[in-house]
């Protein structure tokens, strides 16, 4: 257990001082760590609906504030190249998410041009069937990515890195939370970057 939590602290202090530098991309992390934790609380009683909120609430603030407001020049603080970073990434690096984000947004016109799915699901009915059908497939999505990047890691590295990074995954909108609820507030004092990462360690 302690080499379980010592790798998780690491994993998320490297997460956070690598791809965290940008007060946008933290307050943008903090909303959707909020959604998220609802999408959470819906998924015992309306999994399609906690999907939906997940995915276009949670996932796209989440990635956005990665893809556009993040730096990704050479990063002075921990003397490491974005090239590098994306190399050493434990989880989904910015091409895999990019990958990700491509399969999320062709799905729902798989479901317009099959509403079956191949087979897999009945029929929808209306514009409010369509989104549940949607929000169905994107749960199945989320569910397989975690799970693919996991076995990956269980090859690529070993088996605690894998379990360790799908824990994290799961907790991070909790962790999020209480890590960035003051990125708002920081950025309506016009801090755009976060002065205290290079100061920051894992406790």
């Amino acid at each position: 257990m302690a080499g379980f939590m010592e790798t998780l602290r690491e994993q998320r202090w490297d997460d956070h001082r690598f791809y965290h530098h940008s007060r946008i991309n933290q307050a943008l992390h903090f909303v959707s760590a909020i959604s998220f934790v609802v999408a959470y609380g819906m998924l015992f009683f309306d999994p399609p609906m906690a999907a939906l909120i997940a995915w276009i609430i949670g996932m796209c603030t989440r990635q956005s504030g990665h893809f556009f407001f993040e730096p990704h020049d050479y990063d002075h603080v921990n003397q490491a190249t974005h090239e590098h970073k994306e190399e050493i990434k434990v989880g989904y690096n910015l091409f895999r998410k990019a990958v990700l984000m491509a399969i999320w947004a062709v799905l729902p016109l798989i479901v317009l041009l099959d509403p079956t799915v191949g087979g897999l699901l009945a029929p929808y009915e209306g514009w409010m069937g369509f989104a549940r059908q949607v929000g169905t497939i994107w749960l199945a999505l989320g569910i397989a990515g975690v799970l693919f990047r996991v076995v990956q890691l269980f090859f690529i590295q070993d088996v605690k890195a894998g379990l360790v990074w799908a824990f994290k995954i799961m907790t991070d909108p909790f962790h999020d939370i209480k890590l960035y609820h003051k990125a708002p507030l920081a950025l309506m004092r016009g801090e755009l970057i976060d002065p205290e990462i290079a100061s920051h360690r894992p406790h």
